[in-house]
């Protein structure tokens, strides 16, 4: 008994030293496996949006394509992050979506990766980079989530050949929302930005599209700009969450583009292309607009910068040796004018 005792310790011994010795040459922390080290703000999950849905608790997707865009999302608690190839027109400056490249999108996932932390990150497949075939569907969702840095993709439109891909990418084990209804990547087709589903072969389309991406393993489903009773009754077919986007009130969870509910812009441009269905919740542009243009009055007449902005220092003794040094090199003007901006500076701060 004694000999299998001292074999037993000598074993596990042996197997805890194994495991320092593992644990020492992974990042993975104790006690986890295939998972990497737990974030201190844990992002939202599949499963916590699943639970949303089925608990009838709405929820929040908004647009986000840069770093601070990404943390605005974060502060604010919003459940999805879409990096959205509107960033076409609200970034870019473009008339459409159609322009923007894989490349592009990749910058913008990145930048919006490093800024939200909780919301579960979605990049947009851009147009072009998954219609040919599912390879080339498979390989666009693989870069945006390795080189990207997104949770899941989007890819618009519900053709067979959309549907296949959709398949395609959620058995590479991809997570992946659909998108029906008014499809910008589609426009050319569709003959503009025009709403779907306003007759009953298009509402009926709306509805077997919706349920053709759930069954080709989607996670949720866009529904843009249809008629509300279309959502309604698209999202009651589902067993999957529908996010609404000018589309009424009776999907799962709603979508705006993070400069239309901002109000970001106002110039003739972009009041073209703002959706008539987009709440805006406040007028940043009027903000910002303001403060460029008391910047520029500030500068123009002096007011800027102040003493209080000129925070950066250099003592009476170091100044006067400064002013002798300029003398001696012969920059007599320069000395002239480092002389008059002490005393100018000197002035300013007693008053």
């Amino acid at each position: 008994m004694s000999f299998l005792r001292s074999i037993l310790r000598t074993t596990t011994l042996h197997r805890s030293s194994l495991q320092r010795h593992i644990r020492s040459m992974s990042n993975l922390p104790e006690n986890t496996v295939y998972s990497g080290p737990t974030p201190q703000n844990k992002r939202v999950t599949l499963s916590q949006l699943r639970q949303k849905h089925r608990n009838s608790i709405p929820i929040t997707m908004v647009t986000a394509y840069d770093y601070p865009s990404a943390v605005h999302l974060d502060t604010a608690s919003i459940d999805i992050c879409l990096v959205g190839d509107s960033a076409s027109m609200v970034v870019h400056g473009h008339d459409t979506t159609l322009p923007i490249t894989l490349d592009e999108m990749l910058v913008h996932c990145r930048a919006v990766a490093r800024g939200a932390k909780t919301p579960l990150l979605v990049g947009d497949l851009p147009f072009g980079t998954y219609e040919c075939s599912s390879k080339q569907a498979v390989d666009a969702a693989v870069r945006i989530l390795k080189e990207g840095g997104m949770d899941a993709i989007k890819l618009e439109g519900g053709s067979p050949s959309r549907i296949v891909a959709a398949k395609a990418i959620v058995e590479a084990g991809i997570a992946v929302i659909g998108h029906v209804g008014l499809t910008p990547q589609a426009i050319s087709v569709l003959g503009g930005f025009r709403p779907q589903g306003r007759n009953i072969a298009s509402a009926v389309k709306v509805v077997e599209t919706a349920m053709a991406l759930q069954e080709a393993g989607c996670f949720a489903v866009v529904l843009e700009c249809v008629p509300a009773p279309v959502a309604a009754a698209a999202t009651a077919a589902l067993q999957i969450p529908t996010i609404g986007i000018g589309a009424g009130p009776y999907c799962s969870g709603q979508v705006l583009v993070y400069h239309d509910l901002l109000g970001m812009l106002q110039h003739p441009h972009h009041a073209k292309v703002t959706p008539k269905f987009c709440k805006q919740y406040a007028r940043v542009g009027d903000v910002i607009n303001k403060a460029l243009l008391d910047y520029k009055e500030d500068v123009i007449n002096g007011s800027f910068p102040d003493a209080q902005h000129s925070p950066y220092k250099i003592s009476e003794t170091d100044a006067n040796g400064f002013l002798n040094e300029l003398q001696n090199l012969g920059f007599d003007k320069a000395a002239s004018a480092a002389s008059e901006a002490v005393q100018k500076m000197v002035t300013k701060s007693t008053k």
